[in-house]
């Protein structure tokens, strides 16, 4: 089934590792920090005031919704001008965000998975999020790590499995996708021609009228015993 693939192409939140989490415990640190530092803000902002801050700058501003990292700091930046904070404050708030954000605790099955597959296939991280891989317990496990704001672009947008492909030097044909969401991830490869693979750790449904994966599968170790075994 998958003898023509030279990459694997992994997504990372909710794939090698559960997202919600850590985005929680990185949003609370993030507003402890501001409790702190920027307490006028924090008087008249609650921590879900500020997700929706966020999202509606998103809309005010499309060309950086991809971007978190960067929208959460304008958004920082905006709220600390209008209490008399200075800029800079956003940025050491954005810094104690993504350090919490690095965090992570991968499945217990991704390490020695990626690990094993890393002696046959070059791979490949795409991430819609803005973690830091160099920073995560996976900073060893990858050939070449992207991420949206790199890109320019978030999945199901084309550009990030393009971009993937000219990093590697392998054409897309050669590409096996694997990722736990059905449109960004699955229906967004198969567009392209690669083969693809969902992660499907929670006995989720699949979506009706989409176009199923190749592969289904509830564990990486599943995937590593098809391709090496």
């Amino acid at each position: 089934m998958f003898d023509h693939v030279r990459s694997i192409c992994f997504d990372l939140d909710d794939t090698l590792w559960p997202c919600a989490p850590v985005i929680r415990a990185a949003e609370q640190a993030c507003y402890d920090w501001l409790q702190h530092h920027t307490p006028r803000v924090t008087a008249r902002h609650s921590l879900e005031d500020l997700r929706t801050h966020r999202m509606q700058l998103a809309c005010e501003r499309p060309h950086i919704a991809h971007d978190f990292t960067e929208l959460r700091l304008r958004s920082l930046a905006r709220l600390m001008a209008e209490e008399g904070y200075p800029a800079e404050l956003a940025h050491q708030a954005s810094d104690v965000f993504r350090a919490a954000r690095n965090r992570v605790t991968p499945y217990d099955d991704v390490l020695d998975g990626l690990a094993r597959l890393r002696t046959r296939y070059v791979l490949v991280s795409v991430t819609n999020g803005n973690s830091q891989i160099e920073h995560t317990p996976l900073h060893a496990s990858f050939d070449i790590s992207l991420t949206a704001a790199e890109v320019g672009a978030a999945k199901p947008d084309p550009a990030v499995f393009h971009a993937a492909s000219e990093r590697s030097g392998i054409p897309l044909n050669g590409f096996l996708h694997v990722g736990d969401d059905p449109e960004r991830d699955v229906r967004a490869a198969r567009r392209l021609g690669l083969s693809t693979v969902w992660v499907n750790r929670h006995g989720r449904d699949w979506p009706v009228d989409t176009p199923r994966a190749d592969l289904e599968v509830v564990e990486l170790s599943a995937l590593v015993t098809i391709l090496l075994e």
